[in-house]
């Protein structure tokens, strides 16, 4: 055998097939055609998934089946073409099924017939058929072929299988795949789909592009611009869009037909999304399906399947799109709509909301390693964060903006509760989001003071001294609007007593400019909360309000700091004298 010892092997199978079974796997085949295929012009990686589907498909001519799921856009299309042409050889006859709808996918299955036909008239009686007006009798003469003794090594993909019929939903138009299988316990099946629930094979979730090299492929194949690793802005781009094969290539289209620079489009991304989305070119390896409305499809389906599925999504565009856990959501206003009441009663209402938007693609659990004693949150990949902000909000709620940084402000931990850190770290995102929104006047401000007050305390303690005194600062302007300069809660019961006053604010501030090293100002601060409480509760009270104190004993931390040791032992012998006269000589 001087073909060399593979060769030599699959010769040596073919011809024991052929004894054994005394007829020719040519019998059944048709050449190789993927013309209802866009071309993967773009396809990159994917080793990992490719050899799992092989091995899934391997066998002895028995029914092997893989779902292929995930985010739309993510690159399910794309992968099935790619392993089809790879593995070409491998099957007698390679079949691509359109089954987004029954519709499409009856006039694939003419396209399947007509193809078969040319190469098996005597096999497949089509001669005499009106293929548009027996729809059904082509469906099962397709599917009688492919169950023939012995014609075990077709593959079938059924493509964009996104609307399936499922346990409990009512959908009319939802189609059920098991009625348009081959009969015969035979062949090869792939179906792409977003929906996790599709339970008929081998499962495998595609998952975006993982290494940035990948995604920078894609942008300089459709850009046709070359040497994109050394190019900053280009890298930039591609970790924005995070890996999502359909931004990524819509993005590399835009840039083939414009001037544009990769910083300008990543400036164009953030500024003008739906523009930007609404004029870029089509993409052909996507059929029909763009950025800007390929999310729309899943979104239909949620809502249609959970109403509050889908007011959770709206939701989360005025929150970051990392992290985001039902005890963040769940505060027990009676002032919140009701959707939002009903969507926090307890887990399993949150979880059932949840496990939809899941089942899509859309959400999938976070990564975050920060230990808390709230449950594990749900994550949405940055690009459909985007299109929940500019597509599904299009008109910008100030409620929703209202809510989440109600939300927001009233989880940041108190002072003095134990290890505060994880819980403070894993609300610093959405801390930012709300920033971003309260200081562009996306939220209505009126009320939140305490809230902000809140987040500023969660910047300084973080050591995010810039934010912080943005926060405060509104704090304070909402809390002068509201009560007065020298408002103090003890003197308001109305208020509560936990409820952070006005002069708290500006002793905050005063030591969160001690922290920058702002002293004149930090003095200012501190002076003008001593002068606030003397007005407030009365000069005689003073050594007895610990607030109070607190303020006298930072003052004089401060004039330590300036070197005017008489001025600081004066304050701290006051804030002593206080102190000892509130909690005993001995606490």
């Amino acid at each position: 055998y001087s073909e060399g010892k593979d060769k030599a092997m699959k010769r040596l199978r073919e011809e024991i097939d052929k004894a054994s079974k005394g007829f020719k796997r040519e019998d059944f085949s048709v050449p190789f055609s993927l013309s209802d295929v866009s071309d993967v012009e773009h396809f990159v990686a994917r080793k990992t998934e490719l050899v799992e589907i092989h091995k899934a498909l391997s066998g002895d001519g028995s029914r092997r089946l893989v779902v292929l799921h995930g985010l739309g856009g993510i690159g399910k299309t794309q992968l099935s073409a790619a392993y089809a042409k790879q593995h070409k050889d491998s099957y007698s006859a390679i079949f691509w099924l359109n089954i987004k709808d029954e519709d499409s996918l009856k006039q694939s299955f003419i396209k399947v017939a007509k193809q078969i036909s040319r190469n098996h008239s005597s096999g497949l009686r089509l001669s005499n058929m009106d293929t548009s007006e027996a729809l059904d009798e082509v469906v099962d003469t397709v599917k009688a072929w492919l169950s023939l003794p012995n014609n075990t090594r077709w593959l079938i993909i059924y493509d964009n299988y996104d609307n399936p019929k499922l346990p409990g939903k009512t959908d009319p138009a939802a189609v059920d795949i098991r009625m348009f299988l081959p009969e015969s316990y035979q062949g090869s099946i792939i179906i792409t789909t977003r929906s996790s629930q599709v339970k008929l094979g081998h499962p495998i979730q595609i998952r975006k592009l993982g290494d940035v090299r990948d995604s920078l492929e894609i942008l300089s194949t459709v850009s046709r611009r070359q040497e994109l690793i050394s190019d900053p802005d280009a890298v930039n781009l591609a970790k924005e869009l995070d890996g999502l094969p359909l931004a990524l290539a819509t993005a590399g289209a835009y840039l083939d037909q414009t001037t544009r620079s990769f910083s300008d489009y990543l400036r164009l991304y953030r500024e003008s999304w739906l523009r930007l989305m609404e004029t870029s070119p089509e993409l052909s390896s996507y059929e029909d399906r763009t950025l800007y409305s390929t999310w729309h499809i899943s979104y239909k389906s949620v809502k249609q399947q959970n109403p509050l599925s889908a007011n959770l999504l709206r939701l989360w565009a005025y929150f970051d799109n990392q992290d985001l856990w039902f005890e963040l959501l769940r505060h027990g206003d009676s002032e919140d709509p009701e959707w939002l009441r009903e969507l926090t009663k307890d887990e399993v209402s949150f979880d059932s909301a949840v496990r939809v938007l899941n089942n899509y693609g859309l959400v999938e659990v976070a990564t975050s390693s920060q230990e808390s004693i709230d449950s594990k949150g749900y994550s949405i990949h940055g690009c459909v964060h985007s299109w929940t902000i500019h597509a599904l909000n299009q008109e910008w709620d100030c409620d929703l903006a209202r809510l989440a940084v109600k939300f927001v402000g009233a989880h940041v931990p108190r002072t003095n509760d134990i290890q505060p850190w994880p819980m403070q770290l894993r609300l610093l995102q959405h801390a930012a989001r709300c920033s971003y929104m309260v200081l562009n006047s996306l939220v209505v401000d009126e009320g939140l003071a305490h809230e902000y007050h809140n987040l500023g305390l969660l910047y300084a303690d973080q050591g995010k001294l810039v934010e912080a005194e943005q926060m405060y600062q509104r704090a304070l302007q909402g809390k002068e609007k509201a009560w007065g300069p020298d408002h103090t809660s003890t003197l308001d019961t109305a208020w509560g007593p936990d409820h952070t006053s006005t002069l708290d604010t500006v002793n905050n501030l005063g030591l969160l400019y001690a922290d920058q090293g702002k002293l004149v100002e930090a003095e200012q601060m501190y002076q003008r909360a001593l002068q606030g409480y003397e007005k407030a509760i009365g000069l005689d009270n003073i050594t007895t309000y610990v607030p109070a104190l607190n303020t006298i004993s930072n003052l004089g931390l401060l004039f330590e700091r300036q070197a005017d040791l008489a001025k600081a032992r004066t304050m701290f012998s006051k804030a002593l004298r206080g102190y000892e006269q509130v909690f005993g000589p001995d606490h």
